[in-house]
């Protein structure tokens, strides 16, 4: 079947994906996925990182065409993805004006209509009304208005001849997400929206997706914005049969049935090696007791063992029939992140920081000091410290004020909201160099369960964002760490990983820091000590 991307206007969103198949280089990315949203409809897309979920994206926006398939799609589409469309010399404006082309657009229509019809031209009235309802599909005049509605909501510069070069990564993206907001497009496209959000942003964007009249189709590690939002879910983690799963009820529906699926899954997977184990055992016996036969035996008992040959050949050859014929059907579960044993240090403090600031960075003093086994929640909105806080903390920053100590030989990680440029070597080869230079006895990192095999021998520039922020995590881990400082760890990561690293971190003897805004992270870690900048 070939595959077809419906552009044509429609006055009631719709997408629709029918059996696609997508692979780069050979690998399969997408196999089998079927998807039906309309109005009113808001589809989170989940899956472990590198399986799919942008690029699903990319296919309903149009950007990629499919191998096997069909994709539809009905209505104006806004896309907010990870890459911002313009470079460092062009201003917020410019931004705004690119993200509203489809309203402005509408209106310079419905303006050329309304000429025409005046002008009493040929089918001037059929076109003014179809220019009509293109721009009250979008509600294109109070399009402006929305969009400085939620340049205040999620606190982003509203200034539109400030250059983007002058703005940080996540000002920029805020900037992007608050025109899709006000655009009033039927069809919203989002990838990872949540991330450089804070408390007021996302409440602010849980507001309005809820609000959205139309198709809201959601990639996001924000387990709550999921909770709070999806009308269904779209799994595409790999499953027993090895199609994508689509559940509806809502995120925590979608999590209960996919515990019992992946038990049951289990369970099948264990039943079916048992089994092939037990006719492995039978065919080893059915050989030992035919090796038996042959033997020169003592005294009359000699032909009766050899009279019982063929019937014992006969058993062999039957049992291995059954072996060959008992595969294994069910593949593997994949696999579930280990933790390595982080190291105590008992006896001392093992980092302390009094009366530290940064100029304009972190303007209050902080005072705190760290325990094997202490934890701590960093809160605060965006511009208060927290990544600063811990970059001083980790020693990568000096402070303008104040000191910090750390005990002797305690060793810091610090995992960053950003990955480092991708370079040419692996994933392995990077982590062993890690390794390596820490002298210390650490797993390897296929024992992590962090990163797809196939993804481990690959440069890293290959990866996906959310592998490389696997990456990230693994390389702090190498270090074996005595306090780890993690900086928004659930940016990019998929809810399963996170719901077990938070297991993890909760029961690891190191001392733990933790700056997030993930609301359910806040909500997981709710008895931790907070420290609100």
């Amino acid at each position: 079947m070939s595959s077809h991307l419906s552009l044509a206007p429609a006055r009631a969103a719709h997408v629709r994906m029918s059996g696609v198949h997508l692979s780069f280089g050979g690998r399969p990315v997408l196999a089998g996925v079927d998807l039906v949203a309309a109005a009113g409809d808001r589809v989170a897309v989940v899956g472990e990182n590198g399986r799919g979920k942008t690029t699903l994206l990319r296919v309903l926006a149009g950007d990629l065409p499919v191998d096997l398939g069909e994709v539809r799609r009905a209505g104006s589409v806004g896309v907010a993805d990870q890459q911002i469309p313009l470079g460092a010399a062009d201003t917020v404006g410019a931004l705004i004006d690119l993200e509203l082309a489809v309203v402005r657009g509408a209106l310079t229509r419905l303006e050329r209509a309304t000429d025409a019809l005046a002008d009493g031209l040929p089918d001037a009235g059929d076109a003014y009304a179809a220019a009509l309802a293109d721009a009250e599909a979008l509600d294109a005049w109070d399009a402006d208005r929305r969009v400085e509605v939620s340049l205040a909501a999620l606190n982003a510069v509203g200034d539109r001849a400030r250059p983007l070069g002058t703005l940080s990564v996540g000002q920029r993206h805020r900037v992007r997400l608050a025109c899709l907001l006000g655009a009033g497009h039927q069809v919203l496209l989002l990838d990872e929206p949540t991330n450089h959000l804070d408390a007021a942003g996302l409440d602010h964007l849980t507001e309005r997706l809820r609000a959205h009249p139309g198709v809201v189709v959601l990639v996001s590690h924000d387990r709550a914005l999921l909770a709070d939002v999806a009308t269904s879910v779209i799994d595409l983690d790999p499953s027993s049969d090895g199609r994508p799963r689509v559940y509806g009820g809502g995120y925590a529906a979608y999590v209960e049935a996919r515990r019992a699926e992946r038990a049951r899954w289990e369970a099948l997977h264990a039943e079916q090696v048992a089994e092939r184990q037990r006719l492995a055992d039978d065919l080893s016996a059915a050989q030992n007791r035919l090796r038996d036969s042959w033997r020169p035996g003592k005294g009359h008992g000699r032909h009766t063992r050899a009279t019982r040959a063929p019937g014992l050949v006969r058993a062999v050859h039957r049992r291995q029939e059954e072996l060959d014929a008992h595969v294994v059907a069910v593949p593997s579960p994949p696999t579930r992140f280990a933790m390595p044993e982080l190291p105590e240090h008992r006896g001392a403090t093992l980092l302390r920081a009094d009366g530290v600031t940064v100029a304009a960075r972190l303007a209050r003093p902080v005072d705190l000091a760290l325990d094997s086994g202490d934890r701590l929640v960093v809160t605060g909105p965006n511009g208060a410290g927290k990544s600063t806080l811990l970059t001083v903390l980790a020693g990568d920053l000096e402070p303008d004020t104040g000191t910090v100590s750390r005990a002797r030989s305690v060793r810091v990680g610090r995992l960053g909201q950003e990955s480092e440029p991708p370079g040419p070597r692996t994933a392995v080869e990077l982590y062993d160099e890690q390794v390596a230079r820490s002298g210390l006895s650490v797993p390897g990192l296929g024992e992590l369960g962090l990163l797809d095999p196939y993804d481990t021998h690959r440069p890293v520039a290959e990866l996906s964002v959310g592998a490389r922020r696997r990456l990230d995590l693994a390389l702090v881990l190498a270090g074996l760490p005595h306090v780890l400082l993690l900086d928004e760890p659930t940016n990019h990561l998929s809810a399963a990983l996170v719901d077990e690293l938070t297991a993890a971190l909760g029961s690891t003897p190191a001392a733990v820091v933790i700056a997030t805004h993930d609301r359910q992270l806040l909500r997981d870690t709710r008895s931790w000590p907070r420290l609100a900048l």
